[in-house]
């Protein structure tokens, strides 16, 4: 079956030539394709033939490529490929992109590609790694272009014009004094529409809205995309501008956090690659910790039951409802630390609301405990008797509103102890809501049937 020509070459036809090794003629219908069809192509294929596919480009389209690629995707290249191949490609990299890269290496791959560069040529990506993890100082990118009140507006606009970067990062120009201290912005639009001889000043908006460089850079991206603002500046303790996180990169952020959260939600890490691509040990190690967490915790609703055994043996009966009584405990509770979380997220709760929180979710697991008491109690009722039944309605009327109440507040303490909601919820809620509500229930049971 012949070829397809190079102007109809696709990406299917590009993993068919990896795969098959005709390297030659790979090399020359990779040409035909864009940067954006080359990108898709290398991180749609394993890692293995990705790293083939890149080194038949030629340097130039080999660095726009890598430019465009995911991080994962890159940082996959460099462990594969080795650094000495890449070392140019990096060096083309903005720091903030070179700063992302090296947090995703192993650490001894990123050592010895910081090691091939000369003393002082990554020094701006290394201030950016002298930022705490997870803050925006790490994942800003460095001004572009920063204009003072006494400026005029066409002054501004021909050091836009100068810019050969980014376009994302000149959207909005922060507007600062000489040394430096924020004062407000001017954005595109106003710098088009006022004559080239109006001053800054006279245009410019003077609510300095910004971010810290110590703050958390996914609360940061969401607020920025809560807003709707196209660009925000980043200031140090004394509000001097250090940097700007451009709207395009908190939705980058963003969304990782969201795929993170989601992942550790239900009891693994996140994939660093699509799932197809990933290897098997890679997804096996991703889960097993949160295994092991699980299982470890489930040891003290062991011990709860090796209390209960003698009560257990009088009455049969009550080992049938341990699954639906841990269950509904446990959904009950990561329910309310599901909506918890992405409030403390979207900065409706703070650490100071616990006490609201909690009262709030008293009220809303009592509503849910009387709901499902009454449906419980009628069908146990039926087939056990009313002992039975009454015991089950009361388990769930205690039950519901302690494990909403853990729930619910949970995730406000984590975020007090500068711990991720999301990883520290799952196994304590999950333990807590098992052990307590297998007490209740059998405290309940002991003193209803006389056990």
């Amino acid at each position: 079956m012949p070829e397809p020509e190079p102007e109809h070459l696709d990406i299917d036809g590009v993993r068919r030539l990896v795969q098959e090794r005709e390297l030659t003629l790979l090399s020359e219908r990779s040409r035909a394709l864009s940067v954006r069809q080359l990108v898709e192509g290398i991180e749609s294929m394993p890692i293995s033939d990705s790293a083939v596919m890149f080194r038949l480009l030629d340097k130039d389209l080999a660095a726009a490529v890598f430019d465009d690629l995911d991080t994962a995707t890159q940082a996959d290249l460099i462990s594969h490929l080795g650094h000495a191949p890449l070392t140019m490609v990096f060096a083309g990299l903005d720091p903030d992109e070179q700063a992302r890269l090296l947090d995703e290496l192993p650490a001894r791959v990123a050592t010895r590609l910081v090691g091939a560069f000369g003393e002082h040529e990554l020094d701006a990506t290394m201030e950016l790694l002298g930022y705490p993890v997870g803050s925006v100082g790490r994942r800003m990118s460095s001004v572009a272009v920063r204009a003072t009140e006494d400026e005029t507006l066409g002054e501004v606009l021909d050091a836009v014009g100068r810019h050969d970067g980014d376009a994302d990062v000149v959207s909005v120009i922060p507007v600062t004094s000489r040394g430096r201290t924020l004062l407000g912005s001017v954005d595109m639009v106003d710098l088009l529409r006022h004559p080239r001889e109006t001053t800054v000043g006279a245009v410019m908006d003077r609510d300095p809205r910004s971010v810290m460089t110590e703050d958390d850079a996914e609360h940061a991206a969401r607020r920025i995309l809560d807003t709707g603002q196209l660009l925000m500046p980043v200031v140090d303790l004394e509000s001097r501008l250090v940097g700007v996180l451009p709207i395009t990169d908190a939705a980058r952020l963003d969304k990782r956090a969201v795929a993170e959260d989601q992942a550790r939600a239900g009891a693994t890490e996140p994939l660093r690659r699509p799932y197809l691509l990933t290897p098997i040990h890679v997804i096996a190690r991703a889960r097993v910790v949160w295994l092991f967490v699980l299982a470890i915790s489930a040891v003290l609703t062991v011990q709860v039951l090796e209390m209960f055994e003698a009560t257990l043996e009088q009455q049969v009966a009550l080992a049938l409802f341990i699954p639906l009584l841990t269950g509904i405990g446990g959904n009950t509770g990561s329910q309310a630390a599901t909506t918890v979380t992405r409030a403390l997220a979207m900065e409706e709760v703070r650490k100071r609301d616990v006490a609201s929180v909690a009262f709030k979710e008293v009220r809303i697991g009592v509503c849910l405990g009387l709901l499902l008491a009454t449906v419980a109690f009628a069908i146990a009722t039926l087939v056990y008797g009313p002992g039975i039944g009454a015991v089950i309605g009361l388990t769930l009327v205690v039950n519901c509103p302690i494990a909403a109440t853990v729930g619910g507040v949970v995730p406000i303490v984590a975020r007090a102890c500068r711990v991720d909601p999301a990883v520290f919820s799952t196994p304590f809620i999950s333990t807590f809501c098992d052990a307590s509500g297998l007490l209740v229930y059998f405290l309940v049971a002991i003193s209803i049937l006389g056990l």
